[in-house]
């Protein structure tokens, strides 16, 4: 090719004026160029309806059960029209009111991880007015709805979340996170039971999907289970078991999906960041959930709020002082506190069982000097040796002066 074929296929190209690294440049900036929305996809995008039920779930008003029951109730207008069926689809630019107020705005996807005790129930309202897992959550957080329920008896881990739709999906089996249980039973089973538990089991006519069962230790009559299994039928664990002979004395939930309880207090609530439940959910759960992670977060929440919700509680419950960092407590403390009916240790000293002896004057040490590596048969520096029995003794003698050699009798 001649050097006037290569200077015409430039010009043609136009790229004649330009240095080599900014060729490649352009090239990448063509290859990632986005052209903007146009007029009929943002028209598109705001005509979309949804279902109000799912409107209201998203919004964090109630589950799309409950809302369904608050539409059929008279209870959510449209545009300032009464709805009287479920089956109504609204769009992004309709008013939607509950209860004569405004829906609130949609709000970023948030998730907490919560410590529920025993004898708290899952629900917004109870008719027997007992107390419910919603009415001891901090006051500084916002509208939120449970993954799931955990009965009256059962402690440990409820994601609670303020979107319905991602709450629905994670609900579903078929969302295929597992749910992690300890169970301390009262009886004897063997390990041929829990296996079969792994092709399912029919008890009082229900059938319960596949789980996997294994024993982590024996204590005299009790025994320790650790069951994962992938859905949530009501008193389900309870159930098989006592089919199996047993008796559930103690039910703990250590874990939902990829999410542990670990550490976390009774009481506590965490909040996972908006970047580690992105990366957990996966897109495929983003897109079935609809959530937004990109609207704004409306009330702000601190872990640090929670935990200290969670001391000032303990402090009211037990009527004393308590600690900063009450969380991080003594076993004995922490057994005294979570087991009902545990009873501590009298108090010897009180009781006139035990004297305190005063404490004696703690010796100072004696600081470490390069004898304590020194080889063996080596001299000792300074004026310290050790004699035939190996003690250390200190000689009365003053140090040799040291002697300066001479250079007398040497050849230069």
């Amino acid at each position: 090719m001649s050097c006037e074929q290569r200077q015409k296929i430039k010009y043609r190209h136009g790229h004649h004026h330009l240095p080599k690294y900014r060729k490649q440049k352009l090239s990448d900036d063509y290859a990632t160029h986005k052209a903007p929305e146009s007029a009929s996809s943002v028209r598109q995008d705001e005509e979309r309806s949804e279902r109000v039920a799912k409107r209201l779930a998203r919004a964090g008003i109630a589950s799309r059960r409950e809302a369904e029951t608050m539409i059929a109730l008279g209870r959510v207008t449209v545009n300032g029209h009464i709805l009287g069926t479920a089956a109504t689809n609204v769009k992004k630019t309709d008013a939607i009111t509950v209860d004569g107020k405004p829906l609130p705005q949609i709000e970023c996807t948030r998730l907490w991880l919560y410590h529920k005790p025993i004898g708290l129930i899952t629900t917004m309202r109870d008719p027997e007015r007992r107390p419910t897992v919603f009415e001891n959550l901090p006051g500084n957080m916002p509208r939120v709805l449970s993954v799931g329920r955990l009965d009256i008896n059962t402690e440990g881990l409820l994601l609670l979340t303020n979107d319905g739709g991602l709450a629905r999906v994670l609900e579903l089996p078929s969302t295929g996170w597992v749910r992690h249980y300890r169970v301390r039973a009262h009886g004897k089973i063997s390990l041929g039971d829990l296996d079969a538990l792994k092709n399912g089991i029919v008890v009082n006519g229900i059938f319960y999907s596949a789980m996997q069962a294994s024993i982590e230790r024996v204590q005299g009559s009790n025994v320790w289970l650790s069951i994962i299994l992938r859905e949530g039928k009501n008193r389900e664990i309870k159930h098989i078991l006592e089919a199996l002979g047993l008796k559930v004395i103690r039910l703990i939930r250590i874990a939902f999906g990829p999410f542990q309880l670990g550490t976390l207090g009774k009481g506590m609530v965490c909040e996972i960041r908006r970047k580690r439940l992105r990366d957990q959910l996966g897109e495929q759960l983003v897109s079935e959930a609809n959530a937004n992670f990109d609207a704004p977060i409306l009330k702000p929440y601190s872990n640090r709020s929670g935990m200290a919700f969670f001391c000032d509680s303990r402090k009211s419950a037990r009527g004393g002082p308590q600690r900063e960092q009450a969380w991080i407590s003594s076993n004995r403390d922490r057994r005294q506190h979570a087991v009902p009916g545990y009873s501590p240790a009298p108090d010897r000293h009180a009781a006139g069982l035990m004297t305190t002896r005063p404490c004696e004057k703690r010796k100072e040490r004696c600081r470490r000097n390069a004898n304590v590596w020194m080889a063996s048969g080596a001299r000792p520096r300074h004026n310290h040796f050790r004699i035939d029995d190996g003690a250390l003794r200190v000689s009365k003698e003053k140090k040799p002066q040291r002697v300066k050699p001479s250079l007398s009798g040497k050849k230069i």
